[in-house]
Formats: C-alpha cells, sequence, structure tokens
C-alpha cells in the first residue's frame, strides 16, 4: 500500500481527503484491511484513524467485520455503477474512432479490486465479431487491457494484487506464474503496448494500451478473431490507440477539474 496522494489542508477538507485517502487505500490492499495496516500506510494516527473509519461504517461506505478488520461498504457500488456509467460515455467517442480504423471491436476497462470489468465498447460491424458485455469482469491476468493496466503498476504491488486473485488458466496459453506474468509487463513496457493472444478465449487476439494517468487504472482495447487481428498493422494501429487513451485522459482530467 502507498501513503496518502493528497496535500494536507485544514478543517473539514482534510478529513474528507482524508477518508478518500484511507478508502483508497482499502481498495489497494484487496477491500479488507487493520487499522494497524492503515496507520503504517497512511501515518495518520491511531485515534485518527478509528474517528474517520467509524464516520464511514456509520455513512455505509465501510464495514466493519468481526474481525475488527474494516472492508469497503455497500454505499460504494452505487457510486462505482454511476462513475463508469459516466466513463463510458465519455469514451465511446474515442472507441468509435479505433473501430472505424480498425473495422474490430473496440472496449474501454478499468481495474476495479483485482480484476478488470468492461465499463464501455463499440462493436465490429463483420458479422464474427467479439462481444465482452459492459459491465463483465474478467481476471487480469488474462486479458490485454489487464497486462496495460498492470505494467502501469509497481512491481510489488503487481505481485500482491496476482497473489489474492490467483492466476488461473483460462486456456493453454494463459500465463499462470507473477514471475512470467513480470517478465511479459517488462515486454508490455518495452513495446508500449500489451496482447492477449487467445489467452482469455481459444482463436481471439486482443491488443491494449493504457489510459495515461487514470486514477483506479484504466485502458482501451480492440478484440477479434485471431485471423483478422493478425493482418492489422500495429506499427500503424498502436500509435493511434495511444494517442486516443491519450486524448481521452486529457479529457477524463479536464472534466474532473472543471466540477
Amino acid at each position: 500500500m502507498t501513503g496518502p496522494r493528497r496535500a494536507n489542508q485544514g478543517g473539514g477538507v482534510q478529513s474528507i481527503e482524508r477518508a478518500f485517502d484511507l478508502l483508497e487505500l482499502m481498495a489497494d490492499a484487496g477491500g479488507e484491511v487493520a487499522l494497524s495496516e492503515l496507520a503504517e500506510a497512511s501515518g495518520l494516527p491511531l485515534p485518527t484513524i478509528h474517528r474517520i473509519m467509524r464516520t464511514l461504517v456509520t455513512s455505509g461506505y465501510a464495514r466493519q467485520q468481526p474481525s475488527r478488520r474494516y472492508s469497503l461498504g455497500p454505499r460504494l457500488i452505487r457510486l462505482g455503477e454511476t462513475a463508469s456509467r459516466s466513463l463510458g460515455s465519455w469514451a465511446r467517442p474515442y472507441l468509435a474512432e479505433l473501430t472505424e480504423a480498425t473495422g474490430e471491436t473496440s472496449n474501454m476497462a478499468v481495474l476495479d479490486g483485482d480484476q478488470i470489468v468492461y465499463v464501455a465498447q463499440v462493436p465490429s460491424q463483420h458479422s464474427m465479431r467479439m462481444f465482452t458485455e459492459v459491465g463483465r469482469r474478467v481476471d487480469v491476468h488474462a486479458t490485454a487491457v489487464g497486462k496495460a493496466v498492470l505494467a502501469d503498476l509497481a512491481t510489488d504491488t503487481v505481485a500482491q494484487l496476482l497473489g489474492r486473485s490467483g492466476m488461473r488458466a483460462q486456456t493453454e496459453r494463459t500465463i499462470t506464474t507473477v514471475n512470467a506474468m513480470q517478465d511479459e509487463l517488462g515486454r508490455v513496457r518495452e513495446q508500449g503496448f500489451a496482447i492477449d493472444d487467445g489467452e482469455q478465449e481459444v482463436g481471439v487476439r486482443c491488443y491494449a494500451v493504457a489510459v495515461p494517468g487514470a486514477p483506479a487504472g484504466a485502458g482501451i482495447s480492440i478484440s477479434g478473431p485471431e485471423g483478422r487481428m493478425t493482418r492489422i498493422a500495429t506499427d500503424t494501429i498502436i500509435p493511434l490507440m495511444r494517442r486516443l487513451a491519450k486524448d481521452l485522459s486529457a479529457e477524463l482530467r479536464t472534466t474532473s477539474h472543471s466540477a
């Protein structure tokens, strides 16, 4: 887990920022932590953390387990679902441009806990096409967009996430060890994009890039039958995907700053 990411301010604003910091630290830890873990990661005094967590529990944004550990609360689900819909609406024009350029299905997905969830899609016009339903959750290690997001994380964070989620084989090509995935992520960073070569579904290939600066970890991808996808010129399409991801990131930042 990492420490607070916001500058301290006075009064109620500081309390709000600290509450969000603690929620983010809980998410980084997989959704459940002890007070001592929050104190170590945040640097805040235990009485301060206890007061904030008591408020979050009362409002439904956190839960206290019988073990006395704290977990993320059910009221966050509605906020997350609404945010995902908004994110999807912002992403669709960029995905439409990508689908028009490639002829293949384009998606946007975000890291949610230890899994990837798809939040937007523009389908291919081909009769044989890939459908990944908006809202579908998949294991992070077996998808191109998951690899693209993981490649932006610290090595120890990746190891912790994969250790919690496990690395179940989806196909015979799925990467199933942390060391092999770390090697794969090194290649993703070097080449600037990720590939799922039949690792999630047999006969399906996917290319993905991360959306830079996305607070929760996000990426955009194109996917289709392996035979068609191998004919796509990555030296042309990947720069387009990176440009679209950068433009989408800029729009998300502009929207959040104008709020």
